[in-house]
């Protein structure tokens, strides 16, 4: 999918809201459990109530790896019923992978090839030649962590090096990157005030924001400092939606929380 594709979405549909798949066994609803595959059920459920008001889903891949083969199948399930149903919608593999060289590579087969997502989040840590290789990936995009929304942010993210932030080196070094126009960055919504700051380094590209919702973020000051000409912003929710109800509602209550995000987005949207 292209980023203009992706921007006719979020006009279309007034939203810029990305929806967490992170399916976790002990919170679904309990009658789910005697589906012959319980993750899938539970995402279609979810997918088939929202779809019609995100733009964007991401499933956590740890959430499917954890439960082994059958997990696994169950994020290719996810993944088929996805790009056959609404392949409009802009689907992120959230895995936060990141190797040298060929082992990068095949990350990026798994997910660009073998299993279709638009996107993978990668981990810049290792540096050009551990990003490059996701790059080399026509209309694909690579979704790199810059400034996350948790505690342990704080360690590296945000100390200075020669006066300057470490996440604005990853910024800005990024951008000299092969195919660097395929790059969109994960910035935590628990983060605004600095995405002022991450504008001026990155004016247009794409932020995956993390953190409205369970995690506190709030929608109207990421939209502040945070939105671009082109929009620019897909802003993720996965507990506060997915697990609203545990009850035979559950699909209707995340409706519910996701419509109530997305009219808040519209709004948002109106002023932009």
């Amino acid at each position: 999918m292209t980023t203009s594709q992706l921007v006719q979405q979020i006009k279309k549909k007034k939203s810029f809201l990305c929806i967490g798949l992170d399916v976790d066994l002990n919170k679904i609803p309990q009658h789910l459990l005697k589906e012959e595959d319980p993750i899938f059920a539970f995402n279609k459920a979810i997918i088939d109530a929202t779809h019609h008001l995100c733009v964007a889903y991401k499933p956590n891949t740890a959430f499917y790896e954890a439960y082994g083969i059958k997990g696994w199948q169950a994020l290719e399930k996810t993944i088929n019923y996805l790009n056959k149903n609404h392949p409009d919608i802009f689907t992120i593999a959230d895995a936060k992978r990141g190797d040298i060289g060929n082992t990068s590579t095949m990350y990026a087969k798994a997910f660009f090839e073998d299993l279709a997502f638009d996107s993978v989040t990668v981990a810049p840590y290792m540096g050009k030649d551990s990003v490059e290789p996701f790059l080399a990936f026509e209309n694909k995009h690579t979704i790199l962590l810059a400034l996350t929304s948790n505690q342990g942010a704080f360690d590296f993210q945000t100390k200075s090096i020669d006066g300057k932030e470490v996440y604005k080196h990853v910024l800005e070094t990024s951008k000299s990157w092969k195919n660097s126009e395929n790059l969109m960055y994960v910035v935590g919504a628990t983060k605004a005030e600095f995405l002022a700051d991450i504008r001026n380094i990155i004016p247009n590209s794409f932020l995956l924001v993390p953190g409205v919702g369970a995690q506190g973020g709030n929608l109207q000051d990421v939209c502040k400092y945070g939105m671009s000409e082109n929009i620019g912003l897909l802003i993720n929710s996965s507990r506060g939606i997915i697990y609203a109800s545990n009850n035979t509602d559950f699909a209707q209550a995340a409706a519910k929380k996701a419509e109530d995000l997305q009219q808040a987005m519209a709004i948002e949207l109106k002023h932009h």
